[in-house]
């Protein structure tokens, strides 16, 4: 069968459109005085873009736009999430230096294209191991459309039962992990390509032993990328591969040494990819560790929908093997069994490791997607005969399942979306602050030093994506390795008390706003969703921070004052905000109104 690239191309451009979906939205809320700004599709994608900006900016592979403390010889700075997951952020910000493409130009063609090669991918592999184009376009389709629906999230929580719209398209959340979703199905696409079996003389050198490792080296090169770029889909991967490799040796079906020698020499590229970046995690910050959220536990989990789903395939497939329509020792069947078991692996690995590591991100991110994927080969496994013969009523059936997933593609993203209008309407008013200080950048010897407070934290989370300068706090500061985490909590006591908040404040705040328990706590204290060992604030927690920050107040002197350096100040003029603690510190200048927004230049009192 002869792939046809353009009914590939067909299901990308709709997935492209999807992932354009915010951005569409965006211009439409706005109309004409829209300022440029990209939607964000996730609240973590400004630390993403911020990073993106500092290395389109040239700044060193270890740098935190959030602080400014990047890695030189005088001033070493340990790894970070971003530092070690380099590659997809290069992979924007190169060519985007390039081609002198902004920030929020490269994530919104960034996030489309990543799309656009994903279905690619995923329906070159549909397509080859069913013998259909029209499975392949449809499949790819229905792969990445449900992806929040695999994973038990999404739309179908508000429209079916009393839930909460979220998240958006969880796999095209910019290049973590949209870049490594794409780079992880060309990798399953090539070991399927590795692994195909013999046609016969009419195939000629697509099935001799030189092409079958060139699509292992491609296999060993779409691994790489991931590790460098998401940890739960490279982790994801290597399970796949382990499992592929087991149940070959357990099924053995035919020239299945060549197959296992293949396997064996792929999984050795994958090891030696493993070797840096073992070295480059040995040297990551403390700080990691209040992001990561690392358990040790060996209890089970397998209330999953993932799993639901994988424990389906495995149904169609013995179905399908009772009612002869495909063979245990058929190579598609092995493959689309080792994506079914993948689920059941990356959910319950603690039980042999010990150490379970936010198993959300799995649910979400990536092991949906393999449900997701399994499904939909194993139908098109099931009904291989009727899709090769090109039959009318396999076409009408492929066609009929591309438009109920453009359907509901578009109702996730209807509903989604939506969850963040506010949030990115919010961003592009504020965009024209950024520029304003990007501007007065180029007149800083070394901008990335200076400081900015500002008081809106939806503007100083996204501050760092456009403007060179560093902030005072931002709810994702501690994701970078430029603050040690009492550093980052102090910054946030900073943040707090210039806002004229005091102790009964905070007390409130820890009770009631998950920024502030994130802030001072650590991401696994908010909620149960991240960790297995979750464990909310007690009281007593909450008295001791309130107590501590009280004692910050009551000696507060111009040393804090001036540790950072405050050199703007930003105000949302709609907002009440309280300047008073401020002004007994610094001095500001008459002040430059920008939209809904008045920039100060200020100085330290004397």
């Amino acid at each position: 069968m002869k792939v046809r690239w353009q009914f590939g191309i067909i299901a990308g451009i709709f997935v492209a459109a999807f992932c354009l979906y915010p951005q569409f939205k965006m211009v439409y809320l706005r109309g004409d005085a829209w300022n440029g700004h990209y939607a964000y599709n996730d609240i973590d994608e400004v630390a993403y873009a911020s990073y993106v900006r500092a290395l389109i900016d040239g700044r060193p592979r270890k740098n935190d736009p959030y602080t400014g403390r990047d890695d030189s010889a005088a001033t070493p700075q340990p790894e970070s999430l971003f530092s070690i997951q380099f590659a997809a952020p290069y992979t924007i910000a190169i060519p985007a230096r390039i081609l002198g493409i902004g920030t929020p130009w490269a994530m919104t063609i960034a996030g489309a294209l990543a799309g656009l090669l994903a279905t690619l991918a995923a329906f070159w592999l549909a397509a080859r191991m069913t013998g259909s184009n029209w499975f392949g376009m449809a499949g790819s389709i229905a792969v990445f459309a449900g992806g929040a629906l695999y994973a038990g999230e999404g739309a179908a929580l508000e429209i079916f039962f009393d839930g909460f719209s979220y998240p958006y398209f969880p796999g095209f959340r910019r290049y973590i992990p949209a870049l490594a979703m794409t780079a992880f199905f060309i990798m399953l696409g090539s070991v399927w390509r590795m692994l195909e079996p013999v046609r016969g003389e009419a195939d000629g050198p697509a099935n001799d032993l030189h092409n079958r490792i060139f699509f292992g080296l491609i296999a060993v090169c779409g691994f790489a990328f991931t590790v460098f770029s998401y940890f739960y889909i490279w982790t994801t991967a290597a399970a796949f591969l382990g499992c592929l490799l087991i149940i070959w040796l357990i099924e053995r079906p035919e020239r299945w040494r060549r197959d296992i020698k293949l396997l064996i020499a792929v999984g050795g590229g994958f090891v030696a990819v493993l070797l840096p970046y073992a070295y480059l995690l040995s040297k990551r910050s403390d700080t990691m560790e209040h992001v990561q959220l690392l358990v040790y536990t060996r209890s089970p989990d397998l209330f999953r929908v993932p799993e639901y789903i994988g424990f389906a395939v495995l149904v169609i497939l013995i179905l399908g093997m009772a009612t002869k329509h495909i063979e245990m020792k058929e190579r598609s069947t092995l493959f689309v069994l080792s994506l079914a078991l993948v689920p059941f692996i990356v959910f319950n690995q603690q039980i042999l490791t010990g150490r379970s590591l936010q198993p959300i991100h799995y649910q979400v991110f990536i092991g949906n997607y393999v449900a997701g994927l399994a499904l939909v080969l194993s139908l098109g496994l099931v009904l291989r005969r009727p899709l090769g013969d090109n039959r009318t009523f396999a076409k009408a059936a492929c066609t009929a399942m591309a438009v109920a997933a453009v359907v509901w593609g578009f109702v996730e993203c209807h509903y989604t979306v939506r969850v963040l209008d506010e949030a990115n309407v919010e961003r592009d008013l504020s965009l024209p602050v950024a520029r304003r200080l990007e501007e007065l950048g180029k007149n800083d010897a070394d901008p990335r030093r200076t400081t900015v407070l500002a008081f809106d934290m939806i503007q100083s989370d996204d501050l760092p994506s456009v403007a060179p300068q560093n902030v005072l706090w931002a709810r994702h500061q501690h994701v970078f390795a430029g603050l040690s985490w009492e550093e980052s909590k102090e910054r946030y006591y900073q943040y707090l008390h210039y806002s004229n908040i005091d102790d009964r404040g905070l007390d409130y705040l820890l009770k009631h706003d998950f920024v502030s328990q994130i802030a001072l706590f650590g991401w696994g204290r908010h909620t149960d969703r991240l960790s297995f060992d979750s464990k909310p604030l007690t009281f007593g927690e909450v008295d001791v921070e309130v107590g501590n920050y009280w004692a910050y107040r009551q000696n507060f002197s111009r040393t804090q004052a001036s540790n950072p350096l405050l050199s703007y100040v930003v105000v949302n003029n709609e907002a009440d905000t309280d300047l008073s603690v401020l002004d007994r510190w610094y001095e500001r200048d008459a002040g430059e109104v920008i939209g809904k927004y008045t920039l100060y230049r200020v100085r330290l009192r004397d």
